[in-house]
């Protein structure tokens, strides 16, 4: 029975090998392990430094400070874990805005116990890190600030201590899921106000909430906690675009402003580059449909691919779908190296024009990766047909391949794009489907989606989506009568 259980876990371990690469770990440099060490320690240092103060000291103060003090230190490293799992492409820089977030509201405790209500603590982050970071990482570092206090949590009531959790963990949940501003302003309405029906209900006039009206800075009245916390939020959301620049955060909000079309980069590219522009409209839906059928972030790739070609900008006649019938320069300069160099440089030229226009790192990577390491096939041949001494590595994209599922969808896209679109209208499903899987096909041979974490499963997900959408892109339009004077009947 033991063989046949070690089998099977043998079998169960292969075939998830099997279906999803493994992804490697984004590499944080040493200066930056240590602050968020140092950083770890000084939290645990504050959350267990009242142990040392007892008078006279003994062994067991000792050892309940040595227990404390660990305990913290690894309730760190297990929240730095679980935001690097949720996030694989989380940055030093967000993991140390998590800490000192933490190490914020521990030295806040210790300062303002006594007058400032564990909502006002606790809630304010919890909306910075679920909108930045995600729910699971929200939820976590509220677990920990809750549970780690460096108070005794019996002079405050067990009814506030359980009404502030519930408040963070809602405000959690919803802050991950918000995606406007505006939502954001309820949601700081909305909180406060059923906190104050909360405490209003379980506490009351409950004479044992005397210790927790003295908590209270304005004369002890439970609205005035709930109208702190609703100013702390509001204030919170005013500075979140900063906390999004700083520390690279990409909100859900802010994905949809870099969205509107009415964006300089984005307006100069539908005017200078209208062929692009309307072949990075068909992307975006074709990407959009693969990523809501493997659940992944719709609105991180919507927003990347209207960004992802913006480097054409600097030559659009230098691409056919700009050309407008016009002359390709490609055939008047008739030089493989060149065009290959022109090419590269709508991924170099893009990512000028993001690190110029400050968009943030999750989109730029949208540029270099959705061409990853691909081969210039067209010109590569036409190297080949001059005899010319060449190698393959001069007419291959300079990369990285994707490192996202989103990348790689979107790398996906652009290749099934104009292939979908130049076949017949009369095309059946399976033929659609049979141009869609070759291509696909192709790009996992070369090895472009090796870093994409992206299963079997999802891969051929996505191939269905794109026939789905072709589906409904291929309907034909009725040819209307006309009249004498040409006018629509």
């Amino acid at each position: 029975m033991q063989n046949i259980t070690t089998t099977l876990k043998r079998i169960f371990y292969l075939w998830k090998r099997g279906q999803v690469p493994v992804k490697k770990p984004i590499k944080i440099s040493r200066i930056d392990n240590l602050i968020i060490f140092l950083i770890c320690i000084i939290i645990s240092i504050i959350s267990s430094y009242k142990f040392l103060l007892l008078s006279p000291l003994d062994g067991s103060d000792i050892r309940s400070w040595f227990y404390t003090f660990n305990e913290v230190l690894i309730s760190c490293g297990i929240l730095i874990l679980v935001s690097k799992k949720e996030n694989p492409t989380i940055t030093s820089r967000q993991i140390i805005l998590i800490v000192s977030l933490l190490l914020g509201v521990q030295v806040t405790k210790i300062i303002f116990a006594s007058t400032i209500s564990p909502l006002s603590i606790i809630v304010p982050p919890a909306l910075i890190i679920s909108q930045g970071m995600g729910t699971i990482t929200a939820l976590a570092w509220v677990s920990i600030a809750s549970i780690t206090w460096p108070e005794s949590i019996s002079i405050l009531n067990n009814n506030l201590l359980f009404i502030s959790l519930t408040c963070a963990c809602i405000v959690s949940v919803l802050g991950g899921r918000i995606r406007s501003r505006a939502q954001l302003l309820q949601l700081s309405i909305l909180v406060p106000f059923g906190a104050f029906l909360s405490q209003s209900i379980l506490l009351g006039n409950d004479s044992s909430s005397s210790i927790y009206k003295e908590a209270f800075a304005l004369n002890g009245k439970i609205f005035s906690d709930s109208l702190l916390l609703a100013i702390i939020m509001l204030f919170t959301i005013l500075f979140i675009p900063i906390f999004e620049s700083v520390f690279g955060l990409l909100t859900k909000a802010r994905l949809l402003e870099l969205a509107d079309k009415e964006k300089p980069l984005i307006r100069r590219l539908s005017l200078e580059a209208p062929g692009t522009f309307e072949h990075t409209l068909l992307i975006c839906g074709l990407a959009e449909e693969a990523t809501r059928m493997i659940e992944g972030d719709i609105d991180l790739i919507k927003t990347g691919a209207l960004y992802h070609d913006v480097g054409k900008l600097h030559a659009p006649k230098w691409f056919i779908e700009n050309q407008e019938g016009s002359k390709n320069p490609h055939d008047e300069i008739d030089d493989p190296f060149k065009s290959a160099e022109v090419l590269q440089a709508h991924v170099d030229e893009g990512l000028k024009y993001a690190r110029k226009n400050r968009l943030p790192i999750p989109i730029i990577n949208f540029i270099p990766e959705h061409q990853g390491t691909l081969k210039m096939g067209y010109f590569f041949h036409k190297a080949k047909e001059k005899n010319l001494n060449i190698s393959e590595n001069d007419f291959r994209y300079k990369g990285p391949i994707p490192q996202s599922k989103e990348t790689a969808i979107l790398m996906l896209a652009d290749g099934c794009e104009a292939a979908l679109r130049a076949m017949n209208i009369n095309a059946s499903d399976n033929e659609a489907l049979d141009v869609i899987s070759k291509i696909v096909n192709s790009r996992q041979k070369d090895g472009q989606l090796d870093n994409s974490n992206l299963s079997k499963g999802e891969i051929f997900l996505i191939k269905l989506s794109f026939l789905n959408v072709w589906k409904r892109i291929r309907h034909r339009r009725i040819q209307y009568p006309t009249s004498k004077n040409n006018t629509f009947s």
